[in-house]
């Protein structure tokens, strides 16, 4: 049995096509808010790496890189196709953003929080988890305008780059030495 080819050349035209149907511009809002999503998504992916698969930082993100397909399932369908999705499935759900929110508090509690800037670089993961972070925000930004309420991707994605940059200090709190006397 013959394998499909990867490519369809569908897009050379300079469109894309959408879940649940339709072709826009690859430069609309649209591909442009699930393709900085899938950015983030691979960059969590480097913080999955370095942290090491079997981590504490692994049995976190690798839920939230799930989580990342969800919201592109969403950013990728017509703003009149979105009541074809399924919450939790293919559209963000206000649970999600309440999940991502126990998990910050949970966090909080085990590490000081840095009473002043920080420098990201501190640690690998840390560094990674703060890249990640930035990269998310722009995500956010361009989620904006793609998924309005009652849309809840820019709810997750904003509470997800807290998340992230909670994860990092998180993690130089972990490798700080203890000071010795």
């Amino acid at each position: 049995m013959a394998r499909e080819k990867i490519y369809t050349r569908e897009g050379d035209d300079g469109t894309t096509g959408l879940f649940y149907g339709g072709r826009v511009p690859k430069d609309s809002e649209l591909p442009r808010a699930y393709g900085a999503v899938d950015e983030a998504q691979a960059v969590i992916g480097l913080v999955r790496t370095a942290a090491g698969h079997g981590s504490d930082v692994d049995a976190i993100v690798v839920p939230l890189m799930k989580d990342l397909y969800v919201l592109m399932a969403e950013l990728a369908t017509l703003p009149e196709n979105r009541h074809k999705l399924t919450p939790g499935s293919s559209c963000v759900t206000s649970e999600m953003v309440d999940r991502l929110e126990a998990i910050i508090d949970d966090l909080d509690t085990k590490f000081d929080p840095p009473t002043e800037f920080v420098v990201p670089g501190e640690h690998p993961v840390s560094a990674w988890l703060d890249f990640a972070r930035t990269t998310v925000r722009r995500a956010e930004r361009q989620a904006f305008r793609a998924a309005a309420p009652p849309s809840y991707v820019v709810p997750y994605l904003n509470r997800l780059s807290d998340l992230l940059w909670t994860m990092a200090r998180w993690q130089e709190g972990v490798s700080r030495p203890v000071k010795s006397l």
